[in-house]
């Protein structure tokens, strides 16, 4: 029998490889990160007993991207060697075992395994659904996002999910808590075909989720609407809450105030803050190391926000809009991020993706387009500034933008994130096309550069300028360079 160190962690995903790894360690020291039914209760007991800690995972992770977690967790921190993840698409090799994290396997028993593994996947997968209740008594969760519109409409869009603990993190979160976390949002249990209603002006509207569990409303006011926010009340007619009655939640709706003078939509990630959207495996190491507490933006960019929308009249209450590739699953995280960090609150309009998209490359440019367009036709008389980053298709996007609605772009302001020559000389292309527009691409170096423009083309007052310094050299002692 191996015997295991006070650190080692181990993550069992089925009841297979749970079997196996009982039968060959040493309980005293170790550490247990269990997929649900992997377990039975005297199992946990007979290993709480032995000197283990036993943490059951609040949902299933898939054994086939075990590899994937692997390296989250290892880019989180844990050492080499103290870290055994089961691979079950491999049979478990006999004593001892090996200085990697996967089991290694008998090819010509790895068919088995596999089927056993699977069954043992659906197992807790099943057992999770279970647990929740089925039918019409189980409970679900009607998740609003920040909705947005004009004296007319309002545009309202949710999901409908197997309602789940989602628990507050905080600062002191472990890399592992962050992780489970960040699993957690992206593979909620989502609820197709359940039907909607939206009461709104004493009208009602009613739509079905679509198979990721997601709805919208286009709702239409009959009087207009005055600036400021609006409550949609929705309703999930065929589900009873514990009280009897349906499942009900409220959506927000804001309508741009009076005072505005332009708007501003702006991408997230690699904009706002750091994710490293283009590899998705890093964003999700960085996800998994970090939480909205312990995030910090990019350096000035909170204060150059609150600057745009106060604008050059001080008080003007422009509406910021965020368009980003990042999945809806993300809302909730990165909502407290723009509170916590002092970034003015908007809409978010993120993309339908699930854990599978979010570690493989796709292309978002469409997705960005059509976010953009829509916001667009709901305000066709208000001038939008676009602040993006040179990382990805930003400037590409927002050019194509200025080409469909050129009297609507007032600037774009690119963050400077790519140094490649090739890449510069791109965007030098982008800016003298935009340029014959009567439009600005500003290709900006931070912060402060991008908020002294913004001054001297009276978008926000001059005695902005000194807090947008006084916010960056607050970040230059916090964070390294970037």
């Amino acid at each position: 029998m191996t015997t295991s160190s006070p650190e080692t962690a181990f993550l069992i995903l089925t009841r297979a490889g749970f079997a196996d790894i009982n039968a060959r360690v040493q309980y005293a020291g170790a550490a247990f990160y269990l997929n649900p039914g992997v377990a039975t209760e005297p199992d946990i007991a007979r290993l709480q007993e032995g000197g283990a800690r036993v943490h059951l995972l609040p949902q299933a992770l898939p054994f086939d991207l075990s590899g994937q977690f692997e390296q989250v967790l290892l880019a989180a921190g844990l050492p080499p060697g103290r870290l055994w993840i089961e691979h079950p698409e491999r049979v478990p090799a006999v004593d001892p075992l090996p200085d990697t994290a996967a089991f290694d396997a008998a090819p010509e028993q790895a068919a088995l395994h596999e089927r056993i593994a699977s069954r043992a996947g659906q197992f807790a997968s099943g057992a999770l659904r279970r647990l929740r209740g089925g039918g019409g008594d189980r409970p679900l969760l009607v998740l609003p996002y920040l909705g947005f519109g004009n004296a007319q409409r309002l545009w309202i869009k949710g999901r409908v999910l197997d309602e789940a603990s989602f628990r507050e993190q905080t600062g002191q979160d472990s890399s592992w808590s962050n992780l489970v976390a960040l699993y957690h949002r992206l593979e909620s249990d989502q609820v197709a075909g359940a039907r909607v209603l939206a009461h709104f002006g004493g009208r009602n509207w009613e739509t079905v989720t679509d198979g990721g569990g997601y709805f919208s409303f286009d709702i239409e006011s009959t009087t207009p609407l005055a600036g400021g926010t609006h409550l949609v009340e929705l309703e999930l007619p065929d589900w009873m809450g514990a009280d009897g009655a349906p499942i009900r939640a409220s959506s927000e709706a804001f309508v741009p105030a009076p005072s505005a003078r332009f708007g501003i939509i702006s991408d997230i990630d690699d904009t706002v803050l750091w994710t490293n959207v283009t590899n998705k495996l890093n964003m999700a190491l960085m996800l998994a190391r970090t939480n909205a507490h312990t995030r910090k933006p990019f350096k000035g960019v909170a204060a150059f926000y609150r600057a745009l929308r106060d604008g050059a009249g001080g008080n003007e209450d422009n509406p910021l809009f965020y368009v980003s590739s990042s999945p809806w699953h993300l809302f909730g995280f990165l909502v407290d991020f723009l509170r916590l960090q002092g970034i003015p609150v908007g809409p978010l309009l993120l993309r339908e993706l699930g854990l599978r998209d979010v570690l493989k490359p796709t292309n978002h440019g469409s997705h960005k387009l059509d976010k953009i367009e829509l916001i667009l036709g709901l305000y066709p008389d208000m001038p939008f500034v676009l602040i993006g980053d040179s990382g990805e298709k930003d400037p590409e996007i927002y050019t194509e933008i200025v080409r469909r609605h050129p009297k609507q772009v007032r600037m774009i302001y690119i963050r400077n994130v790519n140094p490649d020559p090739m890449r510069i000389d791109a965007l030098d292309r982008l800016i003298e096309e935009v340029s014959t527009t009567g439009t600005q691409l500003i290709l900006a170096p931070d912060s402060v550069f991008a908020a002294s423009h913004a001054a001297a083309e009276g978008l926000i007052r001059v005695d902005r300028l000194a807090g947008v310094r006084s916010d960056k050299k607050e970040d230059d002692s916090l964070l390294p360079s970037v």
